[in-house]
């Protein structure tokens, strides 16, 4: 693929998903989703959550200053993860590789952005993500409430960001224009430069404080956009 097909790449994409009779419903895309394991496995954690939550009461005004501040923390978070943890570069420590299911599978994502089951969370690292969460929640805080709340939050984001990154790699038509930013941003991810446009929940809001939103005209096509870090 050459610099212009390149550049015209998500503009294209898009068009053909307007005019193409291969689109699907938000229904049959909702039933694809809950066809894969980490949807199930995030609702159950956060309908358990959400019981224990009730259960334990002691409600205070940090239960909405808690969610507020973890949802405008979040694309940073987000930007983070997916810099640091999903783009790593296999690396040798000795006779020792260092790299995570987590990157290996993102690596593999890249390579097929098309392949659905790619898309989500792998179940045996959310596994020890769900378990960590609920660790963190009550442990770090000093009130097992807020601890719980704290917990909620995750899984709820959690959940969002998985139906988020599903429904922009299935051939759910963009409707609505801050749905259709928000797919633009993360294709540009997948077909321009996989350097730019980290988030993926959010139309570019952390990548534009983070200088990772530039001008798509000014940034050269990247070789390595499907193949990470041209690793075999």
């Amino acid at each position: 693929m050459n610099e212009p097909e390149a550049r015209a790449r998500v503009r294209a994409d898009e068009e053909a998903l307007r005019r193409s009779r291969k689109t699907i419903t938000l229904g049959e895309a909702a039933r694809e989703f809950w066809r894969h394991p980490s949807p199930w496995m995030i609702c159950t954690s956060l309908a358990a959550a959400v019981v224990a939550r009730l259960a334990v009461g002691e409600w205070t005004w940090n239960d909405a200053l808690v969610p507020a501040i973890m949802l405008a923390v979040f694309p940073f978070f987000e930007w983070v993860v997916h810099v640091v943890i999903l783009h790593w570069k296999p690396r040798k420590l000795g006779p020792i590789r260092l790299d995570s299911l987590l990157a290996r599978k993102h690596r593999e994502h890249h390579a097929d952005p098309r392949d659905i089951p790619l898309v989500f969370i792998p179940w045996q690292a959310l596994i020890w993500l769900l378990i960590g969460t609920v660790v963190i929640g009550l442990v770090a805080f000093p009130r097992t409430g807020t601890g719980l709340t704290f917990v909620v939050g995750v899984f709820a984001l959690g959940l969002g960001y998985e139906w988020t990154h599903y429904l922009i790699h299935s051939d759910y038509k963009p409707r609505g224009r801050i749905y259709r930013a928000v797919w633009r941003n993360h294709r540009r991810h997948h077909y321009k430069n996989e350097h730019y446009w980290f988030t993926v929940t959010t139309s570019g809001t952390a990548d534009r404080i983070l200088g990772t939103y530039p001008d798509p005209a000014t940034v050269p096509t990247s070789p390595t956009a499907k193949n990470l870090h041209g690793t075999p």
